[in-house]
């Protein structure tokens, strides 16, 4: 999965990934390759996400917007 973390000041993060853990304002959840179409929101908290060289990686946000689609990722965050 491609994914992007942007905020307005710069890009976080561009790159593949193999998982990550949003945390959506409803609960947090996870994605893995093939995930469902779905838009969300999210709180403040950490986005994990795990590297194709099996790596973590986390980002702190205060909250902000994700869109997964076709194996596309593109985190709005604040």
């Amino acid at each position: 999965m491609n994914i992007e973390i942007i905020t307005p000041d710069k890009k976080l993060f561009s790159g593949t990934v193999t998982s990550v853990q949003f945390p959506g304002t409803n609960g947090s959840f996870g994605v893995k390759n093939n995930h469902a179409a779905i838009i969300s929101t999210l709180k403040k908290g950490q986005i994990k996400l795990t590297t194709e060289q099996n790596t973590q990686e986390v980002f702190e946000v205060n909250g902000g917007v994700v869109e997964i689609l076709a194996n596309n990722i593109t985190v709005l965050a604040e």
